[in-house]
């Protein structure tokens, strides 16, 4: 309960404050909290930490409520109208299946790699079974090329080498870096003009792909979230070939 209580105090002081103020204040008064008047609330707190754990009780039970309800609404856009979902992002596999799977994947993750390779047999083995759609989520706070690295694929995409791309960096995961952004441009024989000015323009549209990852409560990547007509929802990599089986 205290280690609770020392995470909200903050919260509930700031909170707690706010009202005492609009009641206490006059409109024009100095707003400046006094160290008399944060004792009092924080003796209120003490004397009653049942309402602040309340509180965050029904707190994250709201926001528990409001992501499960995301996740059945992107599902059913996903079951419904797929193309809207898959928006402008690169695809490969299938151009006519009814089996999507979207991947929210970094570059600089080491389970993305691993799941890269597997994706790519899965590719192979049943070519017509599925589509395969990529979501950037570049966990930056962690991994320090993740950004540079999508930003970099984003640009390759915007001249038709998205996959070429992906997998040179997926091939060359500890050699991340603009030496190897460059070079793999090169090779790919990409206008660097080009390629240089997209890097600056693909913020925005990776962005979006980071909102719907959080929308969704994504928590870690590779991240993948599947639908059929018979399936639809979060999936593990191991239980994906089940389900282009027809076994799920």
């Amino acid at each position: 309960m205290l280690k609770i209580f020392n995470r909200f105090r903050k919260l509930a002081i700031i909170s707690l404050l706010c009202l005492m103020l609009t009641w206490s204040l006059p409109v024009q008064a100095d707003t400046k909290i006094s160290p008399q008047l944060e004792q009092q609330v924080l003796e209120i707190i003490r004397k009653n930490p049942e309402v602040i754990l309340e509180s965050v009780e029904k707190y994250q039970q709201k926001q528990q409520e409001k992501l499960q309800q995301s996740r059945e609404e992107f599902i059913n856009d996903l079951q419904s109208k797929p193309k809207a979902i898959i928006g402008d992002s690169p695809t490969t596999g299938a151009t006519k299946s009814k089996t999507v799977l979207i991947e929210f994947s970094d570059f600089e993750c080491p389970y993305c790699a691993e799941a890269h390779q597997t994706l790519k047999d899965l590719l192979a083995k049943y070519p017509d079974k599925f589509t395969l759609v990529y979501k950037h989520f570049p966990l930056f706070q962690i991994h320090q090329q993740a950004l540079p690295a999508a930003k970099a694929a984003w640009a390759a995409y915007q001249q038709g080498k998205f996959w070429e791309y992906h997998d040179a960096l997926f091939t060359n995961q500890k050699k991340l870096g603009e030496t190897l952004y460059l070079d793999t441009a090169k090779k790919l024989n990409l206008n660097l003009i080009k390629f240089n000015s997209d890097r600056e323009l693909a913020n925005s549209f990776i962005q979006k792909d980071l909102e719907l990852a959080r929308k969704l409560g994504l928590g870690g990547t590779p991240s993948f979230i599947m639908s059929n007509e018979n399936f639809g929802g979060p999936v593990k990599l191991t239980e994906i070939e089940y389900i282009l089986q027809g076994k799920q």
